[in-house]
């Protein structure tokens, strides 16, 4: 039997998989939201459960590394869910949605290929809204000790004595 290809080499049965788990992602009473594939969930308690889906999915398309977990990313953009945050992230989920509309889909989370939202973000690029964002996740996300060792990063080594007695001469190519 012959396998059918979609976009880019996709299978149907990868394809029907994918739209499936992106269905499960349950937004379950008030303001919970539960990963179908892992172990991790979180409350939400200012902004909506859809504001903080759709924050998710914009730090993993801004960062995107498939082998950092959802729950790293989810730790990341915990911090928008407060008052202070409430109205920038309703202004910027739509303004990112009309993004998403402007380009002929739904809105962002029912975008199905990443390179079809990396143009929607790039769309509002230059919106206060993603520069917040985009600038939140990079210590939000890689300020994660539990990240580090994915990266191959060993963290600080002033208390271990320093770089240059852990490595920092190790030049076996010269």
């Amino acid at each position: 039997m012959e396998k059918r290809v979609d976009k880019d080499g996709l299978t149907r049965r990868a394809l029907l998989g994918r739209a499936v788990a992106a269905g499960a992602l349950a937004v379950m009473g008030a303001g919970f939201i539960a990963a179908p594939d892992a172990a991790w969930a979180m409350e939400v308690s200012v902004i909506s459960p859809d504001e903080m889906a759709t924050l998710l999915q914009m730090a993993r398309d801004i960062y995107p590394h498939d082998q950092v977990a959802d729950a790293f990313y989810a730790v990341a953009v915990k911090g928008y869910d407060s008052e202070a945050s409430k109205d920038l992230v309703a202004a910027g989920v739509a303004e990112l949605n009309a993004a998403a509309v402007a380009q002929g889909h739904a809105d962002y989370l029912s975008i199905g290929w990443e390179e079809d939202r990396v143009k929607v973000l790039q769309a509002i690029e230059g919106g206060v809204f993603f520069q917040t964002i985009r600038a939140g996740l990079v210590t939000g996300l890689y300020n994660q000790k539990e990240v580090w060792p994915i990266f191959g990063y060993e963290g600080e080594s002033f208390s271990k004595g320093g770089y240059i007695d852990r490595g920092f001469d190790d030049i076996n190519w010269l």
